[in-house]
């Protein structure tokens, strides 16, 4: 068998990817270990309620994100959170606050110091670093000052990375912060600039609003699987493997779902999957290069999603609850994904998110499910404060031991062996979230560009 390319991977990325390079009118095939597509991000109906196997929300951060559901209409719906989900909590103390939304709740707010309250008046004159490495933890406390790193950034963090501040370069985890500082010399500055300046009308379609599809996430895959067509996805493969040629082809060797082997030929293929599978995928690589490709950290996360039928009138109006690794608690945060969003739970009711592990607390991920379910149990009433009567109707945990990549010093490195790789064997492409951002908007981004490429 012989394809234009083929794709390594069904998850947002691969799918994205394979959706667009198909309407360019390529033959192509997806490959994928899994029984489904989607990857981690599926949705699972229980009972009343919709759970997420993996994201909640993204943003849209891209004009790609909306052109994509554009592209699919009739086929899938996007779902605008309420604006409620603007809100967003911190914990500290005893008890969830909302961080700050302008300059009265800024100074009033118990979540940060008198001190650094005064001191950053003074962010737009400070001076820019001169560390490239400089880590985001530092940045902040630099900028900003202590408790706006341990109550606005770590939960921050937290919630994006599940991983440590003081271990991500700014530069590599947060580009977009790090060029307002370095374009700027500040981010109140930066932010000004930005907002002033004059966008185009395909620039306005980034939004920044956070979204999800109705339904969930898994209509999104669901329907990019079905514009794809089951035909150019094969499902339930093991042992796949790429060796180049020297007429400058690819051959996929591969086992389908029966064990019987598979060969196919190509001119351009490309990996979406985890760096932790490239030095299987990929073995005609020296071992110092696939080492270098797979120098990826990924934070360990447990999702666990909670229905509840009848909270008695106990609603949060927010997007979620955040948990400062200062506050030493079970869990990363808590997201409200009913109070976003329409068909989560009964009216009456609330679909929960907890998020547990992350890369400072891997332990988290040996706990079995009874262990975890008391968690949610006694978090349900010391955290949300429900009261005792309310307990839980529904409770399913979703286990991800590869969750989120760290991109840590060690990314300069991967980049500089994925170009390498991809000059010395033109038609290979190593994409997916070891490289350009780990946000559902990045995936997508990266995905039309490949697409396009191809």
């Amino acid at each position: 068998m012989t394809k234009d390319i083929i794709i390594i991977g069904a998850g947002i990325t691969g799918l994205t990817t394979a959706f667009y390079a198909k309407r360019r009118g390529k033959d192509l095939l997806v490959l994928d270990r899994l029984p489904y597509t989607g990857g981690q991000m599926r949705s699972h109906p229980v009972g009343d309620f919709i759970f997420e196997g993996g994201p909640s929300t993204g943003s849209i951060s891209y004009p790609e994100v909306a052109e994509l559901f554009d592209d699919l209409s009739g086929e899938v719906e996007m779902d605008i959170a309420r604006s409620s989900s603007k809100c967003r909590l911190i914990w500290k103390g005893d008890r969830f606050h909302p961080m700050p939304s302008g300059l009265a709740s800024a100074i009033a707010t118990p979540l940060y110091s008198l001190h650094d309250k005064i001191r950053i008046l003074g962010e737009p004159w400070r001076k820019k670093g001169t560390d490239p490495n400089e880590s985001v933890g530092m940045m902040t406390t630099r900028r900003l000052g202590r408790s706006f790193l341990d109550y606005a950034v770590d939960p921050f963090i937290n919630g994006v990375y599940a991983g440590d501040p003081m271990q991500l370069p700014t530069r590599l985890a947060l580009p977009k912060l790090y060029r307002l500082e370095q374009n700027y010399g500040s981010f109140i500055r930066g932010s000004i600039a930005l907002a002033k300046r004059k966008k185009t009308e395909r620039e306005k379609k980034a939004t920044k609003q956070i979204f999800s599809a109705k339904g969930g996430f898994g209509q999104l895959t669901a329907a990019l699987t079905r514009k794809i067509g089951e035909s150019h996805i094969i499902l339930n493969v093991n042992d796949v493997r790429i060796d180049p040629s020297s007429e400058g082809t690819f051959t996929v060797t591969y086992q389908d779902g029966n064990g019987n082997p598979q060969t196919v030929t190509t001119r351009k293929v490309v990996t979406t999957c985890g760096s932790y599978c490239l030095p299987e995928i990929l073995p005609f690589l020296p071992k110092e290069q696939i080492d270098r490709l797979n120098n990826l950290s990924y934070a360990p996360v447990i999702e666990i999603g909670v229905g509840i039928r009848n909270v008695q009138g106990h609603h949060y109006p927010a997007f979620g609850g955040l948990v400062p690794s200062k506050e030493k608690k079970d869990v990363l945060g808590i997201l409200f994904p009913s109070a976003c969003f329409d068909g989560r739970a009964p009216e009456e009711g609330a679909t929960l998110a907890y998020f547990l592990g992350g890369i400072r607390h891997p332990e988290m991920m040996q706990k079995t499910d009874a262990e975890l379910t008391e968690i949610v149990l006694t978090t349900l009433h010391s955290l949300l404060k429900y009261p005792e009567k309310i307990t839980p109707d529904e409770i399913r945990i979703f286990r991800h031991p590869h969750a989120i990549p760290q991109y840590q010093l060690s990314t300069d490195d991967r980049y500089q062996a994925i170009e390498e790789v991809q000059q010395q064997y033109p038609g290979l492409i190593i994409a997916g979230n070891i490289r350009d951002g780990i946000g559902m908007a990045d995936r997508i981004r990266q995905a039309v560009g490949i697409a396009q490429a191809l």
